[in-house]
């Protein structure tokens, strides 16, 4: 008997009295191969809105999704919450309602591959990515421990970038052991002018792991100094969040393609804090969504 014919335990793959996985609280024929994430759920409706059809909506917890078209393009928008672990939760699950047959609760023979494009926001870490920047993940330097507990093996490159991050920054240690996946360079040759390109850092919180400071001391005071100047070839950190660094890793080991779109809110370098944001979230998703449509 293969691995593929071995039903998956119901404690292990969570299947409601509807036929709906557990978190996302979606049916397979629910989701379309092409998803938009976002990390706020308000923000679902504000990408939604440009749907020439939404065709079914689903909301549990933090978890909305709205699926529809763009002309013939089929897709959806699925908000994930804040942070690794629960993209953790979101791309397990999307991926089980694309490769698993939930009748027989068993692994299909022919896999499919989404196209998922985060669309969040971000600190740059570089004075001269200001405010309302869009920014293109190359790679994601993880400093959260997500990936650490899947078998993910680096290419060259990547290990060559890791290498060089943890030998600038003295990051890893026993506490921290930052890991690296790429994005998909097949989406991102699609966002070029107009678009920041460079490696992103996604880090398990907003305060400490992120280098600020309010009332108790850090462990690590030199983490914005030393991720802006970290460089590698022609290549810089330009920015960190919360998520991209996961989305990747599981991308990654699930063979999806997937890519994450940034709008700086705050600038860490000049201290500068976005006036404006809902319009320059907006013209991130408008920019975004006209480029999707067209692939």
């Amino acid at each position: 008997m293969s691995h593929n014919m071995q039903p998956i335990g119901s404690s292990e793959l969570i299947i409601n009295s509807k036929g709906r996985i557990y978190h996302l609280d979606l049916a397979p024929e629910d989701i379309a191969p092409f998803i938009i994430t976002v990390g706020d759920q308000d923000r679902v409706k504000e990408v939604s809105k440009y749907f020439d059809k939404i065709t079914h909506k689903a909301q549990h917890r933090e978890f909305i999704t709205h699926t529809g078209y763009i002309g013939k393009k089929h897709l959806s928008v699925v908000s994930t919450g804040i942070g690794p672990d629960n993209i953790d939760i979101v791309l397990n699950e999307l991926d089980a309602l694309s490769n698993i047959d939930f009748k027989t609760r068993t692994i299909k023979d022919e896999r499919t591959s989404l196209s998922i494009i985060r669309l969040g926001t971000c600190g740059s870490l570089q004075a001269d990515v200001p405010v309302e920047s869009l920014v293109v993940s190359s790679h994601a330097l993880g400093l959260d421990n997500l990936m650490h507990y899947y078998k993910m093996t680096n290419n060259p490159d990547e290990a060559f970038i890791l290498n060089e991050f943890n030998r600038h920054t003295g990051m890893s240690n026993k506490n921290i052991v930052p890991y690296i996946a790429e994005s998909s360079i097949s989406l991102r040759k699609h966002f070029a002018t107009g678009f920041t390109h460079g490696i992103t850092v996604t880090c398990p919180g907003f305060y400490a792991p992120q280098g600020r400071m309010l009332r108790v001391p850090l462990a690590f005071p030199h983490l914005i100094d030393a991720l802006a100047t970290f460089r590698h070839h022609d290549t810089r950190i330009i920015n960190f969040e919360m998520e991209s660094s996961a989305i990747f890793g599981l991308g990654k080991i699930f063979g999806h393609k997937c890519l994450s779109i940034s709008v700086v809110v705050a600038n860490r370098a000049n201290k500068t804090f976005c006036r404006d944001s809902e319009s320059a979230i907006d013209n991130m998703i408008k920019r975004s969504l006209d480029i999707v449509a067209g692939m």
